[in-house]
Order: C-alpha cells, then structure tokens, then sequence
C-alpha cells in the first residue's frame, strides 16, 4: 500500500492556494478542472516532496473546488485519505471479512471508498491499470455514505 493523498474542500481556490502555497510554501504538482463536474481539483506537495510527488503523484495534497458551494459544515470540508493498493478486490475482501463496511465497492476494478471506525473516509485506488469488473463487486450497491 502506498499513501496518495489527503483530500479537502474548499470554498475558495484563489484564498486557499493563497495560504497553502504563499504562506506555508507548498508547491503546486497539477491542476485538473472538470466543466461537467464542475469543480477543479489541485494537487500540492510539500516542498522536499515536490519532485517525488511529480514523479510518483505522492505524497499529497487534493484541494477540491465544488464552483458551486462555497460553504461545508459539519466536517464535510475533509474529505478523504486516499491509498493505492496492488489488487483492490483482495484488499476490499480483507476488510470486510474483518468487518468493515465497503461504502463504495470497487465496481469499476478501480475505486472503493470505506470508513474508518471514526468515520473518515478512506479511498482505496488500483495501482496502476484497473482491474476487469469482477462479482461480486460488479453488482455490489453502494453502503451508506462515504
């Protein structure tokens, strides 16, 4: 397993680099808008990471710009912890043998997304190429929130 990312909302792009690169110095690696989404995600490193976050996409951290909400409560402006995992079907299976909930399977072979007992989102992510859509995670629904 190899940490991703942390990922946070924010309610305004221009502030938050503002303070997160400005001010505390973290580097922007990459900037991805979504016009069908419509939100824009930023990815920054810290400054000793930068090269390795460019070459490896990690370690990170995701702004994500919603354009049309401004304002998150109660905690919904953290979003998640993000992993990348070599069989996500093999870890989605560990997990929920011992008990954990998978909120999100990994229908797609390529994304899950689970809690931890403290309700933190956790986002697991197939290293590399997804895997093929596979039962029973193919036609497994969606649990509760993520």
């Amino acid at each position: 397993m190899k940490f991703l990312h942390t990922m946070i909302r924010v309610g305004d792009l221009d502030r938050s680099l503002h303070f997160f690169c400005d001010i505390l110095g973290l580097k922007e690696i990459r900037r991805m808008e979504n016009e069908k989404g419509r939100y824009t995600l930023v990815y920054l490193a810290a400054p000793a990471d930068a090269d390795h976050a460019r070459e490896t996409d990690a370690p990170l951290i995701e702004l994500t710009y919603n354009w049309d909400e401004h304002e998150y409560g109660g905690g919904r402006n953290f979003g998640h912890l993000a992993f990348a995992v070599d069989d996500i079907y093999e870890v989605c299976s560990r997990l929920q043998a011992a008990g954990v909930t998978i909120n999100r399977p990994p229908r797609d072979g390529h994304m899950a997304f689970v809690r931890t007992p403290d309700n933190i989102s956790i986002e697991l992510l197939q290293n590399g190429k997804s895997l093929s859509p596979a039962e029973p995670w193919a036609s497994a629904p969606n649990i509760g929130v993520w």
